[in-house]
């Protein structure tokens, strides 16, 4: 961000912290870019006196920046009970893969980790605002609850149960496959779709696989899951058989193997995968074109 209104106090540095918060927060690139820009403004609001009095500006804009993330929690739920099928959050790529990218660019300020892998995401999306808010402050980023409490409005002892009912949820998600294991089977995926061979897919596919596919009704996408190895693998190679020119690449899908398909060198659809047992067992599919503004510049 540079210096923000003109002034430069130091407060700048925690930008990428901040972005890091917000995008677990809210698995949206976009709006983890708005929340932190809305809570610098208020930082620069404040009368000079008002900001001196401040012990600490980077805990203070943290605790801004997370109230801001928990009220648009809120407002995301009912947004999404409008929104045209499935909704998943925004894919990020990895841009060591690129050049000529922008250091300014959000998407280049978040660490990839496991707790930004497309699996975790899609569990925190499954938790209550403040279940989010509590578990991602403190086991994700370590915040003490003290701190956590002033967030949510809540006694210290309230937010570490609320963290607590949040890790029974992320409990029965089972630990991701090696990245040399996801990317074997990312591989051997891709080009049985290319070959358009049924049998291989579905042999790589678990029988009680899961595709989700989020194209929020500007891109052509199933509204409703497709479960079944059989089935999805009938839904992949109707797509190759509608979608002549289309090309695959594989690519880091946050922080692990996954595919990116383009045609003409747009980027118009982007796959996270889970994989146990040597099996593919869920398939996340994003093909919503304002999500996948991270992938614009790939060469």
């Amino acid at each position: 961000m540079g210096s923000v209104g003109g002034h430069t106090d130091g407060t700048t540095g925690e930008r990428r912290q901040l972005i890091n918060v917000a995008y677990r927060l809210l698995g949206s690139v976009s709006e983890a870019e708005d929340a932190v820009q809305d809570a610098y403004a208020r930082w620069y609001g404040l009368p000079p006196g008002r900001q001196k009095e401040i012990a600490s500006p980077g805990a203070w804009l943290t605790t801004v920046t997370s109230r801001i993330c928990l009220d648009l929690l809120g407002s995301a739920r009912a947004r999404r009970e409008r929104y045209v099928g499935a909704w998943l959050p925004e894919p990020l790529p990895d841009r060591t893969e690129w050049d000529g990218t922008g250091a300014a660019d959000p998407a280049d300020q978040i660490v990839l980790d496991e707790s930004v892998a497309m699996a975790f995401l899609v569990v925190l999306e499954s938790m209550t605002p403040a279940e989010r808010v509590a578990f991602v402050l403190h086991d994700v980023f370590r915040y003490p609850f003290a701190e956590i409490a002033a967030v949510l409005d809540r006694t210290p002892a309230a937010c570490k149960q609320l963290a607590s009912s949040a890790r029974r949820r992320v409990g029965t998600t089972r630990i991701p496959a090696r990245a040399i294991d996801r990317a074997d089977m990312v591989r051997r995926v891709k080009e049985a779709w290319e070959a358009k061979d049924i049998t291989a897919l579905v042999a790589l596919l678990d029988p009680g696989a899961v595709m989700t596919a989020d194209g929020g009704g500007l891109a052509g996408a199933a509204l409703h899951p497709v479960e079944g190895a059989a089935r999805i693998a009938q839904y992949m190679l109707a797509i190759a058989d509608r979608a002549p020119g289309l090309e695959l690449l594989e690519r880091s899908v946050n922080g692990v193997p996954g595919l990116v398909a383009r045609r003409s060198g747009v980027v118009l659809t982007v796959a996270a995968f889970d994989v146990s047992d040597d099996l593919v067992t869920r398939i996340w599919v994003v093909r919503n074109p304002e999500k996948l503004r991270p992938w614009a510049r790939e060469d």
